[in-house]
Formats: structure tokens, C-alpha cells, sequence
């Protein structure tokens, strides 16, 4: 019984803004349910097949804000084929013939042409947010649009995509009279910049918080941006190669420490290393520091750098810091909370960090709560001592060059270290695991990992037991990715119905036979099983026996997809 009036109840719901804390109120019961569908503007899509536009929008009619996920997750390693599809047209496009009021997009992994921002610009009046996270298929041009059209755009960023640059021009696309950016990212792009267009673009934008900007913008340019926006939160450095005893260097010093506001400092994609000490100034304030994209900046200069940062909370950084600077970071960021560390030149596979520099970090960052280590090496006891020191991961990612290397000490496999992992981590939501590792460690993850949602794996396991031991156990386990591990359909086949519970699994390059696949598909018809065979799929759809190359299983309200291309078999 519903003992509050609808407008009530709908105030109540505006104070949830949780997507997982929102599906749980509407399925308290009918009512509930009719007035969050109603009143939810904001909606979280993390497979585009999963659910039509049309469906959707009938849902929620109230729509605003979506963020929609395309490829799998697996398509940041190239393991997913170019052409497997992810096309967000078809949604933009539901939402413009049925005049949703939408104001904010975000996509990731998607198919973006320049013909659906056209769409786009064109289609919604009050637009006012385009995020863009490692998405393919459009240009400038398309850019172009959104600047001309989107009168009211407070947001542009685009992040890792592949962005075909027609002309250098987009930028003067924005109108005169456009004011309204909160945030421009154009990081990624690698072509020209009409360097006036993009100083006038800044004067004119005083609500202007976060900048990032590309390889093309000089350090002049800079200095004259942060003359015009002493109040940026967010800066990216673009091109920054200087003499540090010319004038135009000391111009920019001056401007540099008028931003007292600063707190996120990334980019410094071309860098002279001598020049670094003009930031300075503002490293004491910052909490988020992002090098990941600077191979110029070398292990000393780095260390010179973070030790001026003693607020940082997020680092991402190159393995050229080195096992000695990541000790640098340990004795100086005492409030860290999330760490990546990317390999420098990840085709030599010689990472330049071990497991040393994790425990220096356990040991001196007790609030680290998230991970990503690429290494050369790992061990049993460094894990243990990690998982001691760090109780507290949400997400631990671990990345070895050598993805079958044992305990670089003992020659052991390394499950007794993720083992202790999992134990100790409680709150553990997603797991990436490399080395030598047998179906122990996956019982482990079965046994102690109860609230894990997506699991990564490769080249690990003895059979389809370790595959068993996770999906009997995990019973939060919503996304797990597979590659080159000897798990085949008794494990793929052993209990179906627990893929209704989770929204996809992922399997390339394991045990799993097509005549496994069609039985999975016969049993669970709800899903979608998609086969990939980029060559010759016509004879290898008749040989039940044949091993499936890929495999991508996914929860699916309307069957199969209409866009597959031809090396896509949909059971």
C-alpha cells in the first residue's frame, strides 16, 4: 500500500541517483515502479543490444541523460573484430522521431558517424553534454556540426577515440554568442587547431572548468589560455617544449601560478622534461595527476614532480617511474586512492616495475582502492603482503608482459597470492589476473569473492573446473571475459541459467566447440550467443565439432541484432 502521494514519492526518488539504487525502487511494487519509470532522467545502457530505443523511451518518457556502452570490453586489447558493429544512429535517431528532450549523451566503444552528430545537433534544442570514450567512425566534420548547432553545449569530451581530422576548423564552428562550455577535451585529436579561434573560444567562456588540450596547441598559446582562465580545475597540456631561461617560459611561469585552482593536471604529450619545474607551483594542490600519454618525461623527472604532490589522490603514470619512484610515491601520497601504471612500450614486453614497487605502494598509500599494474614480474609473497597492507580494493587489475610467468622467486604458480587477494578484499568488485595460475586460484574466487561483478582473465586455469568453481561461487558475477584458457562446454554448458543473472560473457580462444554453443543457445533462448569467424564462416558453420574462435554471450530483450556483419553468426 502506498502511503505517500505520487508527487511526494517522485520528490523522494530525485534524491537517488544511483542506477542500481533505482532499479531496486521500482521493483518494490507497481507503483513504485510507475513513478520511477516516470520520473527517471538519467539511464545507464551497458550493452546497446540489450534493449531497443523504442523500449526504452516507452520506459522512461521523462529521459534526459544516457550513457550507452557498445563493444565489448575485450575491443580495447583488439581482440574484437573492427567491424562488429555498435552503431549508435539507430538510437539517436529513435530518440529525434519521438522528440525526446534529451540534453547529455555519453557513449563508449561505439560506432559514431559524422551523419548521426549531424542528427544529433539538429534534433534536440537544449543539448547540452556529448561525451565520447573510445569510439571510432566520425571526423571533424561531425564535430563541426555539434559546435554550429548545439547553441547551448556545456560539455565536449572526447576521450581515446579515432577521430579522422577533415579540417582544422571545427572549432570556429562555435558561435559567437556560445558561452556556455564547462568543459572542453579535444586531447585526442591529432590534427591542427585554429590556435585565435581557440583563445577567443576561452575568453568567452567564464564557467570554463576543465581544458584539455592536444599535441597541436604551443606552449605561447597556452600561456595566453591560462592568462584568460586563472579558474580551470582541469587542464591538459598539449605541445610544451621550451627553453627555460627565454622570456616566453618566464610569461608562462607567471600564468601558471595565477591557477591557483587547478587540481587535475594530465597531457604534456610533448614535453622538454627541463621545463616541468613551471608547474611546481601548483602540484601541492593537486589531487589527480594523469601521465600516462608523456614518454618524454623520464623516471627522475617524475619522481621530482610527485614529490610536490602530496594531496594526490589519482596517478596514472608510465612504468618508466620505476620500482624507486613508485617508492617516491609511497613516502609522498599519503592519500592515494587509485593507481594505474601502463607500460611504456608494451610491444618490447620489459616492463620497467616489478612487485617491488606494489608493496612500496600497499605500504605507504592505506587508502588505495583501485589498481591497474603492468610489471615485469610478481610473487606469491608480494601479493600477500599487498593484500594485508591494501583490504580495501574495490578493483585490482594485474597485468604481467609475460602473461604465463610463475612467482619470479619460488617458479610457483601465483594463486596463493590472488588467493589471498580475494580473501582479504572484501569489497572486491573486478579482478584482472596474468601469470601461471591453475583451477586453485579460481576456487579461491569462488570461496571468497562475493561481491565481484566482472572478472578478466587469461591464459590461466588446468580445465572447465576453474570455469565451475567462478560461476558456482560469484553470485554477484555480472561480466566475465575469457581469452586462451582450457575451459570447453563442460564448463560453458554446466549451468546455464546463471547467464540470465549476468549481463555477458566473453570467450576467445578456448575449448569451446560450435555444437556447444548451439546447445547453450537452444536451452536459454533469451540470450543472444554471437560466433565470430572472420575466415570462412560458411564451412564452419556446418561442423558442430569445429572450436568457436570467439564467442560473446549477452542478455537481450529483443533477439537478435539486425547490423551483424557477415563474420557474425547469431545462434
Amino acid at each position: 500500500m502506498n502511503y505517500f502521494p505520487d508527487e511526494v514519492l517522485e520528490h523522494v526518488f530525485d534524491y537517488v541517483t544511483s542506477h542500481r539504487d533505482r532499479n531496486a525502487l521500482s521493483q518494490v511494487c507497481k507503483s513504485w515502479y510507475r513513478i520511477e519509470s516516470s520520473s527517471r532522467q538519467k539511464v545507464f545502457i551497458g550493452n546497446c543490444y540489450a534493449i531497443s530505443p523504442d523500449r526504452v523511451i516507452e520506459r522512461f518518457p521523462a529521459l534526459k541523460s544516457i550513457t550507452l556502452k557498445g563493444k565489448p570490453h575485450f575491443a580495447d586489447f583488439n581482440l574484437v573484430p573492427h567491424d562488429w558493429g555498435g552503431f549508435v544512429y539507430p538510437w539517436i535517431e529513435a530518440f529525434a522521431r519521438n522528440r525526446v528532450g534529451l540534453e547529455e549523451l555519453r557513449l563508449k566503444r561505439m560506432v559514431v558517424s559524422d551523419e548521426s552528430l549531424e542528427l544529433l545537433s539538429r534534433s534536440f534544442a537544449n543539448f547540452k553534454s556529448l561525451v565520447l570514450v573510445s569510439c571510432e567512425g566520425f571526423t571533424t566534420d561531425g564535430l563541426a556540426a555539434i559546435a554550429a548547432n548545439c547553441r547551448f553545449l556545456r560539455e565536449l569530451d572526447l576521450q581515446e577515440n579515432e577521430v579522422e581530422d577533415h579540417r582544422g576548423h571545427w572549432l570556429s564552428c562555435f558561435h559567437d554568442s556560445c558561452t556556455s562550455l564547462v568543459s572542453l577535451n579535444f586531447a585526442c585529436l591529432k590534427g591542427d587547431i585554429n590556435l585565435g579561434v581557440l583563445e577567443r573560444l576561452v575568453a568567452r567562456s567564464p564557467n570554463l572548468r576543465s581544458l584539455r588540450l592536444n599535441r597541436a596547441v604551443p606552449f605561447d598559446t597556452l600561456q595566453k589560455i591560462l592568462m584568460q582562465s586563472p579558474q580551470l580545475i582541469d587542464l591538459g597540456v598539449g605541445s610544451y617544449i621550451h627553453d627555460p631561461d627565454s622570456e616566453a617560459y618566464n610569461k608562462l611561469l607567471t600564468a601558471i601560478q595565477k591557477c591557483k585552482s587547478v587540481r587535475s593536471l594530465s597531457g604534456f604529450l610533448d614535453v622538454a622534461p627541463h621545463c616541468l619545474p613551471a608547474f611546481h607551483s601548483i602540484c601541492p594542490n593537486l589531487t589527480s595527476l594523469n601521465l600516462s600519454y608523456a614518454p618524454g618525461i623520464q623516471g627522475s623527472e617524475l619522481t621530482k614532480l610527485i614529490r610536490h604532490c602530496r594531496k594526490l589522490q589519482r596517478l596514472w603514470i608510465l612504468d618508466c617511474i620505476g620500482d624507486k619512484g613508485l617508492e617516491v610515491v609511497a613516502s609522498t601520497c599519503k592519500d592515494l586512492q587509485e593507481l594505474r601504471v601502463f607500460p611504456s612500450d608494451p610491444y618490447v614486453g620489459n616492463a620497467g616495475v616489478t612487485e617491488e614497487g606494489l608493496v612500496a605502494i600497499s605500504g605507504g598509500c592505506p587508502k588505495l582502492h583501485s589498481i591497474l599494474y603492468f610489471c615485469q614480474q610478481m610473487t606469491n609473497a608480494a601479493l600477500i603482503t599487498v593484500a594485508k597492507n591494501c583490504p580495501n580494493f574495490i578493483r585490482f587489475r594485474l597485468c604481467i608482459l609475460d602473461p604465463i610467468k610463475p612467482d619470479a622467486v619460488t617458479m610457483q604458480p601465483l594463486d596463493e597470492g590472488f588467493g589471498a587477494i580475494v580473501h582479504s578484499c572484501k569489497g572486491l568488485r573486478r579482478l584482472s589476473m596474468t601469470g601461471l595460475l591453475t583451477d586453485q586460484v579460481f576456487l579461491y574466487i569462488g570461496m571468497y569473492a562475493e561481491q565481484l561483478e566482472m572478472l578478466s582473465i587469461a591464459f590461466a586455469g588446468d580445465g572447465d573446473k576453474g570455469m565451475q568453481f567462478v560461476l558456482n561461487g560469484c553470485k554477484r558475477l555480472r561480466k566475465l571475459e575469457i581469452r586462451d584458457c582450457p575451459f570447453g562446454n563442460g564448463a560453458l554448458l554446466m549451468d546455464v541459467g546463471k547467464y540470465e543473472t549476468m549481463r555477458s560473457l566473453w570467450m576467445s580462444s578456448c575449448e569451446v566447440t560450435l555444437g556447444g554453443c548451439k546447445t547453450l543457445a537452444n536451452k536459454m533462448p533469451r540470450l543472444n550467443v554471437e560466433i565470430m569467424n572472420e575466415n570462412e564462416l560458411a564451412d564452419f558453420i556446418c561442423d558442430d565439432t569445429q572450436k568457436v574462435d570467439k564467442m560473446y554471450l549477452y542478455r537481450t530483450l529483443v533477439g537478435r541484432r539486425k547490423d551483424a556483419p557477415g563474420f557474425v553468426w547469431t545462434l
